[in-house]
């Protein structure tokens, strides 16, 4: 009988001599298999040294992210669409976590959180790709916030500020304004260094299609990114599209710049991580939620902070959206989501339904950080402010049932309902800090008071015009310095007196 193992050695010295170099190394692989899949969710099993958020390849070109670790069984979300793989179809390691790209070639694109384009250009070229998942900064890392990141918007700017660095949450019922607040905050950058980057969760094409249209028009896209996992797409590519964002715009930060990420929104990221856990099976806890939701958005938001200056000093500020019902502020996740901020921006369905856009409710918002890092000029100004309009709603209400006034209250009635027509924006209408400064200056000096409500409306839609040809002086100052001395103040008041002269009575 033939010696095969002879023969064996005599073919690879033979080969080895003909081919002048032959080099045979092992193909170790580790191949698993299908148990069940259906609904975003795949059970696997033959994978023993798979890893915790290791992405995986199914047969035909399926991706997967494995997110439960049990004794012989692996629990995959699913982050491509899962037509053709069945019980039984082969499953493979990657040896890595679940990668994105980064750099300045996503600027200005459309992409899914993998980093694939939906747009119409080509797929962008990044030489580098960094982990969704990514542990927050120390503390000994951070330092104070104290750069104001202006939004554009009257009400936030003056009450509400939010820092370059914070996380502040916008927080109302369904249909007040959310996106619009964080838009308006984004196409305010386009004066800035800022860049800017825009994670839609489970959102209708349409409503993203307007908002990208809005930017375009009106706001920096060259430097914002779109990072959209779409409502018919995979449930997995919802769960880690405001990861992928956030590794995205860390990028930007590490780099010593600063970065605004707006997630849209952390409610319906919460609902897809209950719908994840119960098809995997772990056992829900307080409103079905699994037990670890306020882990999986917290270490999420603590990535948002502002770099030490031997790391660069960027910042990333985290503007996170979320949803209530019914106005209910103490449901299980919006409460999770305000312990977790900075402060939060609440929205007023009965103010937006009376015509007062945004409809910030400014006795219940806060901010915890932002006031910091306000301009000096908008500090003094806004002193007062919040609670000469506290007040005006109070006596407003009275004087709704045609209660007798005093001279008094009709002097606070009439002076709190200049501060709301001030207050009131249209959408991508942001005012820039000398306009701010300019109105509100007005309001101290009680210069609206005597003006009927259409002369009102005439000092706001004119004012910008006017600052620009009358206070080019003073509004290159506050550009520069961002505060005013008393002597330019008492300037400023003075030429603000003569235009509301010239306003039609």
């Amino acid at each position: 009988m033939p010696n095969l193992t002879d023969d064996i050695v005599h073919w690879a010295e033979q080969a080895s001599a003909d081919a002048g170099r032959v080099t045979v190394e092992p193909d170790l692989r580790e191949l698993g298999g299908v148990v069940r899949i259906g609904d975003g969710v795949a059970i696997v099993d033959g994978l023993p040294t798979a890893r915790q958020d290791e992405m995986l390849r199914f047969a035909g070109g399926g991706l997967g992210m494995a997110v439960t670790l049990d004794p012989g069984r692996i629990g995959v979300v699913m982050l491509s669409p899962w037509d053709g793989i069945a019980a039984g179809s082969r499953v493979e390691r990657s040896g890595d976590v679940v990668r994105v790209p980064v750099g300045d070639a996503l600027l200005g694109r459309v992409i899914d959180p993998l980093g694939r384009p939906l747009d119409t250009l080509a797929a962008p070229l990044c030489h580098r790709t960094e982990p969704v998942e990514r542990p927050a900064l120390a503390i000994v890392d951070r330092d104070l916030v104290s750069r104001p990141l202006a939004t554009g918007i009257t009400a936030i700017d003056a009450m509400i500020p939010i820092g370059r660095g914070q996380r502040e949450l916008i927080i109302g019922d369904r249909k007040t304004g959310k996106t619009a607040i964080a838009a308006d905050a984004v196409i305010n950058q386009k004066t800035s260094d800022v860049v800017c980057v825009w994670a839609a969760i489970g959102q209708r094409t349409s409503s993203v299609n307007r908002l990208i249209d809005a930017i375009t028009r009106h706001g920096p896209r060259e430097r914002t990114i779109f990072v959209v996992a779409e409502a018919s797409g995979p449930p997995g590519l919802a769960w880690l599209a405001p990861y992928a964002a956030c590794t995205m715009a860390e990028y930007f930060s590490e780099q010593g710049r600063d970065v605004l990420l707006v997630i849209d929104d952390l409610t319906r990221h919460a609902a897809t991580h209950r719908e994840v856990s119960l098809l995997l099976r772990r056992p829900p806890g307080r409103e079905a939620y699994p037990g670890d939701i306020f882990y999986a958005q917290s270490r999420l938001l603590e990535r948002g902070a502002r770099r030490a200056a031997s790391l660069g000093g960027g910042s990333l500020t985290i503007l996170p959206i979320a949803e209530t019902q019914g106005g209910n502020l103490t449901a299980y996740i919006p409460t999770n989501l305000i312990s977790i901020t900075d402060g939060q921006i609440i929205l007023d369905p009965k103010l937006f339904y009376e015509g007062q856009k945004p409809a910030v409710n400014v006795g219940l918002s806060v901010s915890r950080v932002g006031a910091k890092a306000q301009p000096p000029i908008l500090q003094r100004l806004a002193g007062s402010l919040r609670l000469d309009y506290a007040q005006f709603l109070e006596l407003e209400v009275f004087t709704r049932f045609g209660a007798m006034a005093d001279e008094h209250t009709r002097r606070v009635v009439e002076h709190g309902r200049r501060i709301r027509s001030l207050l009131i924006q249209g959408n991508t209408q942001v005012r820039p800090l000398a306009e701010q400064v300019a109105g509100l200056l007005a309001l101290g000096e009680n210069l609206l008071d005597p003006l009927p409500p259409a002369a009102v409306l005439a000092f706001k839609d004119g004012l910008a015009a006017w600052l620009a040809g009358e206070c080019s002086d003073l509004v290159g100052r506050l550009e520069a310095e961002g505060d005013l001395d008393s002597a330019a103040c008492s300037d400023l008041v003075a030429r603000l007196k003569r235009f509301v002269a010239g306003l039609p009575s």
